[in-house]
């Protein structure tokens, strides 16, 4: 070899050097502080405590730092573009959502081809043209004003509806004249998570908020939530209150007027306790409320009522769910009957349409639905298109027509009619989603985890896709709060599927599939249990050849983000890439922000309890990162606006694991300007989203996707 020669491979081994050297990654600077807490007793540091004030200007560029690093690392990737291309061909489709019936008129919600948020639309009848009766694309140019809440009045004149901004949980209420097509002049404050309920004559409506912010202090915002009567046409000073618990500032109100406008109902719930008092009201019989029940655990979902007697899905001394008659001339508990017993499937929604009970229940995790007469006897059960999700039910008692929206993994969101008249069950519209669903196939199996216990697992996948364990996969959790993760369907799981994918969702416990007994198994002290379902499933999927570890990737959401944040601590070695999205990190100090206190029911105190300290410190996400530990490749996102789970969480489990980071595995955060945990978001920060996400998952198993043709560059 020459010396020329020799100067060339000296050449390439220094520029692969520099290569490989370039991509470890240097963290923004992120200051440390002095604080400690003691916790019974027990010393606790928090060295990013400052970032805990995302207001600050310091916190502020910290955040712009962390998302220059992160835009910087994305878009040196060839194939990102392609990957936001095909996820805008995807997301741009008109979404079928259930018509609901008000009058002789339907109303439906749907974000239209090339608009940022969801429209609401009307029909005169089922087959007419639709007209636009609220657009909040036109309030502002980019899209961040949403719908997030609408009631028709009785008559169908009348329309009240709350609009969100900057993805916050806030809402403002405004009252709309169909027909003549204006708003009032009021605009309603201080509502979050509202109920709107019209009065039988149509004169006003009833809402629950709460103190409006800047009035009181941070800690006194979730407090107070009173019943509000408002009048149609005047402003919201004068409002007056219709009903409120001085002695108890802890309650969530949730009401509704009877479907024969006949009584106010109102359940009041404590936060902490899930204890429940039920009361009505009488229209033209009285302005006092009555009490029904007091101080009784589980829900009370209100059906349908004939007369005085009333139907109830409750999970009293029921896991799974039942249906119950109360008579309000006799609401003492005696008197209660048993229309539908427990059994073992796990009822989720129940309609009273053609004077029958329709039922949507879960058999091991996914929906099935029947048809019982009013005793509570069974008539039919309707076959579904295969193992998906009810997304609701609509009709009436006088109806003889039932609307039902269904979903699954690869089957686009449909409305289906059955008609009680003649037994036709069939599409009412069609999905226009542009896909091959046939070249695809979704199986449920079943895992052993801790105690012996089987955990049923989704697995969605290419029909003749090799099981060899060599195709990536993409592991999807929840587990918490009783939340049932039934097959849905999302745009951005097409794509992954095209390009070779497998996506599994794994049924953990804490979550409610089969049951309260399935969340409790998961919850509070059990909390551990969902992260070795998890990491079992994770384990699985390995095991029978299914992906491999270098190719496998979780990911999850708010509890899911808990989720997939302590699955990677405890289990490094068993993941390829992890997605934490708006997480909750941070478990001793959640209780001190947002509405974080609900979540002690959930989670445990850790202020209050030591065994719940102890317990939440040993598997916190803040509080458990290793030095030596190399985790893999781990993305975490926040919103900026986000009431919800702040972001302080994002942040200061970001800062942890940068801190003890070599740069090589890349631990990035992206942080979403004007949006908060996740509804309303604008269609094109939402691409942008699912653009970032999959390019880093993509990059980090290291994979070329290629499932569009030439569209994708090598990488």
């Amino acid at each position: 070899m020459n010396r020329r020669q020799l100067g060339v491979v000296v050449l390439i081994l220094l520029l692969s050097y520099s290569f490989t050297f370039a991509q470890k990654i240097n963290y923004p600077k992120t200051k440390t502080g002095n604080v400690v807490d003691f916790y019974h007793g027990q010393k606790v540091f928090d060295p990013y405590r400052w970032l805990e004030q995302k207001d600050s200007p310091e916190v502020q560029a910290w955040a712009d730092s962390q998302n220059s690093l992160l835009h910087s690392y994305l878009d040196s990737i060839s194939f990102r573009p392609a990957i936001k291309e095909r996820m805008t061909e995807l997301f741009d489709y008109p979404l079928n959502i259930l018509p609901a019936r008000r009058d002789n008129r339907y109303f439906y919600f749907q974000r239209p081809t090339g608009k940022s948020q969801g429209i609401l639309f009307m029909k005169n009848s089922i087959d007419s043209e639709p007209s636009v009766v609220v657009d909040p694309n036109t309030i502002n140019s980019i899209g961040t004003t949403a719908l997030t809440a609408w009631e028709v009045s009785h008559d169908a004149r009348y329309l009240a509806y709350a609009l969100s901004i900057g993805g916050s949980d806030w809402q403002e209420i405004h009252l709309r004249d169909i027909d003549a097509s204006y708003d009032f002049d009021e605009v309603l404050k201080g509502c979050k998570f509202v109920n709107l309920a019209w009065a039988p004559n149509d004169s006003g409506i009833y809402y629950n908020r709460w103190p409006e912010p800047g009035t009181v202090s941070s800690d006194d915002e979730y407090k107070q939530n009173k019943l509000y009567w408002h009048k149609i046409g005047t402003p919201q000073s004068a409002d007056s209150v219709v009903f409120e618990v001085p002695e108890n500032e802890e309650v969530n109100l949730s009401h509704y007027v009877t479907h024969d406008q006949k009584y106010l109902m109102l359940e009041v719930r404590n936060r902490f306790d899930y204890k429940v008092d039920l009361y009505y009201l009488e229209f033209g019989k009285s302005n006092k409320f009555q009490r029904v029940m007091h101080d009784e655990h589980s829900y009370y979902t209100y059906i349908d009522n004939i007369g005085s007697t009333f139907f109830f899905h409750t999970g009293l001394k029921a896991p799974g769910g039942k249906v119950i008659s109360i008579d309000l001339e006799k609401p003492d508990q005696k008197y209660w009957r048993e229309i539908i017993p427990a059994g073992d499937i796990v009822i989720d929604y129940v309609a009273l349409v053609n004077n029958c009970f329709v039922i949507a229940y879960m058999e091991s995790a996914y929906h099935k639905l029947k048809i019982l007469d009013l005793k509570g006897q069974f008539i039919k059960g309707l076959e579904l298109p295969t193992m998906g999700m009810i997304s609701g039910l609509d009709g009436s008692r006088e109806d003889s027509i039932l609307y039902m929206g269904f979903e699954s993994f690869v089957y686009p969101p449909t409305t289906y009619i059955y008609n009680f008249y003649n037994g036709e069950f069939k599409q009412f519209n069609k999905s226009s989603f542009d896909f091959d669903f046939s070249s695809y196939v979704t199986i449920q199996t079943f895992y052993k985890s801790f105690g012996g216990v089987k955990i049923p697992m989704f697995i969605t996948c290419n029909k003749n896709l090799p099981m060899d364990g060599t195709a990536p996969a993409l592991l999807y959790g929840y587990g918490g709060f009783g939340r049932s993760e039934v097959p849905h369907f999302s745009p951005s799981l097409c794509f992954w599927l095209e390009n070779g994918g497998i996506y599994a969702v794994a049924n953990i416990r804490g979550g409610g599939e089969y049951g309260h007994n399935w969340h409790w198994a998961g919850w509070g002290p059990y909390k551990q249990t969902s992260f070795d379902d998890f990491a079992n499933a994770a384990k699985w999927l390995i095991k029978n050849q299914i992906t491999n570890a270098s190719k496998l990737a979780i990911i999850g959401g708010s509890n899911g983000g808990l989720l997939t944040a302590v699955s990677v601590e405890q289990n490094p070695k068993l993941f390829g890439a992890v997605v934490c999205k708006v997480p909750v990190t941070d478990m001793l100090r959640f209780p001190e922000f947002t509405v974080g206190k609900i979540w002690i029911n959930e989670y445990g105190d850790p202020v209050n309890d030591a065994s719940a300290f102890k317990l939440l410190q040993s598997y916190s996400p803040v509080h458990n990162v290793s030095h030596w530990n190399k985790y893999p490749p781990i993305l975490v996102t926040a919103g900026e606006n986000d009431d919800r789970v702040a972001p302080l969480h994002a942040y200061k489990f970001i800062a942890a694991l940068q801190a003890e980071d070599d740069g090589e595995n890349p631990k990035l955060l992206r942080v979403e300007s004007d949006a908060g945990h996740g509804q309303g978001k604008p269609f094109d920060k939402l691409i942008e989203e699912q653009t970032d996400v999959y390019t880093f998952i993509f990059k980090s198993l290291g994979i070329t996707p290629n499932g569009f043709g030439n569209k994708v560059g090598k990488n």
